[in-house]
């Protein structure tokens, strides 16, 4: 597959593409993301719109993203108190796009920006879903992650494995594009609202027979990561067995 720039034939006259940016008190990166995000799109010829969702932010984060949206359009904002969690912000805000694609982007753009042109490559294809990873043989990591950070990562994708038979390297990278139509079959139902909610997102596409494409992409660590090493492992672990729960409940159901 050769790519490098959208392909032509992407353009359509609704809504070609949404990016959304769920935000918890970004205001020291949020600025630099948008900027990154709007020089790469000015170089691009299709409609396309940025949905941020600030999920409680403390900060001047909403002020900040207010300040910006006097200059860039479309820039649509959500907010709301008090926090509710990333999955619930990028639910609200893939519901909230109306693009033919939609991509979901953490807001320091450890992937960058730039990888979306594959994503597109492998939709137009036929893929329904496409997820960047970390862990593949062509995958390029510019900044690793600390050891112990990469040791739970390697445990908690084999946790995946085994417990919700998802064959995926990488669950956790925050970069995901899927068609609009897929996102608003799949989520309506999801139900995991911090996180854990990216193997929620793969495991119900999988059960509705989507067809998803992992890809080895660029990724940058960030040491202003909010992961606490604490609880977070186990609300991510109390999120797997959830997912079972409403899987053997018939929650995900068609």
């Amino acid at each position: 597959m050769e790519y490098g720039h959208l392909p032509t034939n992407f353009l359509n006259p609704g809504m070609d593409i949404s990016i959304i940016i769920p935000v918890y008190n970004e205001a020291a990166r949020i600025g630099d993301s948008l900027k990154k995000i709007i020089a790469y799109f000015k170089m691009q010829k299709y409609q396309y719109e940025i949905i941020i969702v600030d999920d409680g932010s403390q900060d001047n984060t909403l002020s900040l993203i207010n300040d910006f949206s006097k200059n860039i359009h479309p820039l649509e904002i959500f907010s709301y108190m008090p926090n509710r969690g990333k999955g619930y912000a990028v639910k609200l805000g893939m519901l909230k796009g109306k693009g033919k694609y939609r991509l979901f982007t953490d807001a320091d753009l450890s992937t960058p920006i730039e990888e979306i042109d594959p994503m597109v490559a492998y939709l137009e294809d036929g893929y329904d879903i496409c997820i960047a990873s970390r862990s593949l043989t062509k995958s390029h990591i510019i900044v690793n992650q600390p050891v112990y950070r990469e040791t739970m990562g390697k445990i908690y994708s084999l946790i995946v494995h085994l417990f919700l038979a998802l064959p995926f390297r990488d669950t956790q990278c925050g970069f995901k594009c899927m068609r609009g139509s897929i996102a608003e079959t799949i989520f309506p139902k999801l139900i995991v609202e911090r996180f854990g909610f990216d193997p929620e997102i793969l495991f119900v596409a999988q059960s509705m027979g989507f067809s998803i494409k992992e890809f080895g992409a660029k990724w940058t660590n960030s040491p202003m990561t909010k992961v606490n090493l604490l609880s977070d492992p186990l609300n991510m672990l109390g999120a797997i067995i959830k997912i079972r729960y409403h899987a053997w409940k018939g929650y995900y159901s068609i």
